[in-house]
């Protein structure tokens, strides 16, 4: 008896996701077909120079420049920032600092202290649970 392996598809705007690249911007050939499992892991391995260029030059969706400005995708929604932006719109936010971004840090790194500190906490306690044992 012989299996057949289904291939796995998946829409182009899953595809474009885990590349972390913004799908207006892919080439149309890409945005109207499906991509296959082994078709993101060649795009992945070795990535065509129309990908390589969005990922270096953009423009990037929201949670690639949201990371790339150190603040929450909520963040850049507060600080109206809703479109795509390319590397060198980031760049200059970053060298303008405008008020929202800065506020917006510094809130995020609020979070992540929180969170190591609750990170911390958790482990500590399993730990004090462990020797208790």
């Amino acid at each position: 008896m012989t299996q057949h392996q289904n291939t796995q598809t998946m829409k182009p705007a899953t595809a474009a996701k885990k590349l972390g690249v913004y799908l207006p911007a892919t080439p149309a050939e890409f945005q109207e077909g499906v991509v296959s499992r082994a078709e993101l892991n060649a795009l992945q391995a070795e990535p065509p120079q129309w990908l390589a260029d969005l990922r270096r030059n953009g423009p990037h969706p929201r949670p690639v420049v949201a990371a790339r400005l150190g603040v929450s995708i909520a963040g850049l929604a507060r600080g109206g920032v809703t479109e795509a932006l390319t590397t060198e719109q980031i760049d200059a936010l970053k060298r303008d600092m405008p008020e929202w971004l800065r506020t917006e840090r510094a809130t995020q790194a609020k979070v992540r202290e929180e969170s190591a500190r609750l990170k911390e906490k958790k482990a500590a306690k399993a730990a004090a649970e462990a020797q208790d044992r």
